[in-house]
């Protein structure tokens, strides 16, 4: 089974955040709509006469009508805008004009016309594409990188090349046709025969089925002409070829498209270098499937083949069987604030092997990523004949401007993934057109930036940077490598062993009724729990309960016969359940609103294993066992936040610079930098010492992946042009780091009230605030909200109060030890991970 990598099924959970949550708990009535707490936020900041610019949503299908407009203007609303088609209206408001018309009864939610993204522009901005196109001046040129002397042939559902990003025989120097499936049965049937592979040139439109081509080649290469270059590709100077095999993918269809890149590599004025793969399937990689065979040969021809890593995550072992190649670029999904997304496809922890291609070459191949690049609602352009587009309507009608809705969509998928890095390798190939495709790897894993709490069998090497590849790629600065997490050897590290026998399971399914549910129990010594099953001609997905009622639910099976689905959870001691339910929602949308059904799907039952992974203990954390920081610092650990020395950890000694500019790198998604211009940005420490790397991505500027600007300022700072890598690290200087790595520079700098701690439901001053530097308060008020950092408390009462008091200090100067920490880097962690979708 083969599948586009795109409209992952994904579940949403709804957060309330604080200033919901806040009115909530001081008794503030929410009214009959839902208003977005951004909105009341600035509700209760306005003045009675302010105007506030709202959007109204009604619950109804249709547009605004006349009785509606004419109810906002009973209320004092008379300025605004309605939707042609959808039920919306924009207007101005005052805060007691919004709390009546929430009261309305017709009306589905208010929220604050807040400033929106573009996905794809964000995509292009979080992975450095955009800042190596748009600063020639940093690798020496006068004309920026854009892919120009690079082929790329999108192999997919096929191209719409009457678009103008996209148009044939400008942009799109060929468009093939090439459903070889569907040719082969009618020569069978007319011409019965083995004949040659055919196809069709020169089509304005191959893209018949879904879309899906249309909007990865407008990812990879679109000019942007549509929308003035807004959402222009990754490489718009690159040459497109669009090969298409229709809505419906086979093995063949797919083989044919790369077979087109052999045949007809030097048929155009530039060479074809690369392939976008966004399809794939599920089973075990075999070096002697007929897409490996296909892709190894356009390795030793110079083509790069970048495939999808797949849509079947979060569980371990979901990985594309021919995105493990070890000749090709896997690609997972992230989203826009840098966390790896929850359907992106894993590898399986230790799994390698070696093996021989029949010229004789061995090769050893890894089950994981190489690579993450953003995948969540990206937009691009749009096929007008596609079926998937329509799937975003609402959405893109919500974010797009009028002008540009009949030309561009969003999608999200590692689909949407693939096409981006593609285009960041024709950057690479236009800056050297010698690299081999072994090369092009090598720079990509090696400029890569770690990602918070990801191992490599998730994540790879970590994000994608592009801006460090190219420079790499064009010879300005090479060396990079050694802060990435995958190609470093831990002293420090979590055991996990196997040794448990699988479990077997039976669940039955039933569209309606009791969920039935199957219970184990996990002992003590339990790292890690999985499942695992091959379904049917069924859409069903598996759902583990773990004992504090946390679901970790798989993808969902497709309706094709063995489609094998899995899930995993950390271990905790004491009963689970396993279970099965349907699909609930397609592309966002839920598919059963009322809940009276289990998802949908088909009766039947459900036959699995259940597999767990032993805590085999830690190496090197010999002097932890009795320390009360223990569980956070195998915690951080565990997921590559801290390591400790070759004899020991030493948990009471106090960080050093150097070791908090490492950590930040290791663990807080911190960019990969180092002076194009060759030299040390420091009078104490020399490009040649072990913590040298680290020190220079710490000060650089755009070093925090969120950072989408790369402008603001590094996640630490010199003194006097010295880095000081042996200086203790204190409590605020801390905060700002790891504020910094959040890329909350411009909340922090923007504080000018009083510095307080939330405890017990109130705010508390704290006592020592006039030691913290002004420009400093900010970011300590952040670190103590997100509950990086702890603030200190006591106690006191004099003889004749009736009531003690309470006083809260931050202790700026205090110095911090390694496993405070190991604490706050586990803290980091959870408050980093909690936007993923």
């Amino acid at each position: 089974m083969l599948f586009h990598a795109s409209t992952p099924a994904k579940h949403r959970t709804f957060k309330v955040c604080a200033i919901a949550a806040g009115l909530f708990a001081s008794g503030v009535a929410l009214a009959d709509a839902q208003l977005d707490p951004q909105l009341l936020s600035r509700m209760e900041s306005a003045l009675p006469t302010d105007e506030l610019q709202i959007v109204v949503s009604y619950e109804q299908s249709v547009p605004v009508t006349t009785g509606q407009i004419a109810a906002l203007n009973a209320l004092g609303i008379t300025k605004g805008v309605t939707m042609r088609t959808l039920p919306i209206a924009g207007a101005l408001a005052t805060p007691a004009e919004i709390r009546a018309l929430a009261l309305r009864n017709d009306v589905a939610s208010i929220y604050f016309n807040a400033p929106l993204r573009y996905f794809n522009k964000e995509a292009r901005e979080i992975t450095g594409a955009a800042r190596a196109v748009q600063n020639p001046g940093d690798y020496g040129r006068a004309i920026p990188f854009s892919g120009a002397g690079v082929t790329v042939l999108v192999n997919d559902s096929g191209v719409d090349a009457t678009h103008e990003d996209l148009k044939l025989g400008e942009h799109v120097v060929q468009n093939v046709l090439g459903a070889q499936n569907i040719l082969a049965e009618l020569a069978t049937e007319f011409a019965p025969g083995i004949v040659p592979v055919t196809y069709l040139e020169g089509v304005p439109n191959t893209d018949l089925g879904s879309g899906h081509g249309t909007h990865c080649a407008g990812t990879i290469g679109g000019t942007g002409e549509r929308s003035n270059g807004l959402y222009r590709g990754v490489a718009p100077g690159a040459d497109l070829v669009g090969y298409g095999s229709g809505a419906v993918i086979l093995v063949l269809d797919a083989v044919g498209g790369l077979d087109y890149a052999a045949t007809n590599q030097f048929s155009f004025d530039s060479a074809i270098r690369v392939t976008s793969n966004s399809w794939g399937s599920s089973g075990p990689f075999d070096p002697m499937n007929p897409v490996n065979i296909a892709t190894y040969e356009l390795y030793k021809r110079g083509i790069v083949s970048v495939f999808a890593a797949g849509n079947d995550g979060p569980g371990e072992d979901t990985h594309n069987p021919y995105a493990q190649a070890p000749w090709v670029i896997s690609v997972g999904a992230g989203e826009k604030d840098g966390v790896l997304t929850s359907f992106s496809s894993r590898g399986k922890r230790g799994e390698t092997g070696t093996f021989t291609m029949p010229d004789g070459k061995s090769w050893t191949y890894v089950n994981k990523p190489t690579i993450v690049a953003t995948g969540v609602d990206i937009v691009s352009t749009r096929d007008l004949l596609g079926v998937l587009p329509p799937l975003e309507a609402q959405h893109d009608a919500e974010t797009l401007a009028p002008a540009y809705l009949p030309f561009y969509t969003h999608m999200s998928g590692t689909s949407m993934a693939t096409p981006h890095v593609a285009g960041i390798v024709a950057l690479m190939l236009e800056a050297n057109p010698h690299l081999t495709p072994a090369q092009v790897k090598n720079i990509i894993e090696r400029t890569a930036t770690n990602m918070t709490g990801r191992l490599s069998w998730e994540a790879g090497h970590g994000h994608i940077n592009a801006y460090a590849a190219v420079a790499e790629a064009a010879g300005t600065r090479a060396g990079w490598g050694g802060t990435v997490n995958a190609l470093r050897t831990f002293n420090s590290n979590a055991i996990l062993l196997g040794g448990v026998p699988n479990r077997p399971f039976s669940v039955d399914f039933a569209p309606v009724g009791t969920v039935e549910e199957e219970e184990f129990t996990v002992g003590n010594d339990i790292a890690w729990v999985a499942a695992r099953a091959t379904i049917g001609e069924n859409t069903l997905a598996l759902v583990l309960t773990d004992p504090d009622g946390i679901k970790y639910g798989s993808a969902i099976a497709l309706p094709v016969l063995g489609d094998t689905v899995t899930t995993g959870a950390p271990g905790k001691p004491g009963v689970w359940k396993i279970s099965v339910r349907g699909i609930g929602s397609v592309s966002g949308a839920d598919v059963d609103p009322l809940n009276v059904t289990n998802g949908y799907g088909l009766p039947g039952t459900v036959n699995g294993e259940i597999s767990f992974l032993r805590s085999g203990g830690y190496t090197g954390l010999n002097d932890i066992a009795n320390h009360p920081a223990r569980q956070a610092i195998e915690f951080a650990v565990a997921n590559r936040l801290v390591d400790g020395y070759p004899d020991n950890f030493r948990p009471d000694q106090n960080l050093k610079r150097s070791e908090l500019a490492q950590y930040l790198l290791m663990g807080q998604s911190v960019r990969q930098h180092l002076p194009f211009n060759g030299r040390s940005s420091f009078s104490d420490l020399a490009a040649g010492d072990s913590r040298y790397a680290y020190a220079e991505s710490a000060v650089a500027n755009g070093g925090a992946l969120r950072d989408l600007t790369q402008g603001q300022n590094g996640v630490m700072g010199k003194l006097n042009g010295a880095f000081r890598p042996n200086d203790n690290v204190t409590r605020v200087s801390l905060a700002y780091s790891l504020v910094q790595s959040m890329a909350l520079q411009n909340e922090a700098q923007a504080f000018t009230g009083e510095l307080t701690v939330f405890y017990d439901g109130k705010r508390f001053p704290i006592d020592d605030a006039g030691s913290i530097p002004a420009s400093l308060r900010g970011y300590v008020q952040l670190a103590l909200d997100r509950g990086l950092i702890n603030a200190r408390f006591t106690v006191t009462q004099g003889p004749f109060d009736l009531f003690p008091t309470l006083h809260a200090y931050f202790d700026p100067n205090k110095t911090v030890t390694r496993a405070a920490f190991a604490v706050a880097a586990g803290r980091y962690q959870v408050s980093y991970q909690s936007v993923e979708d």
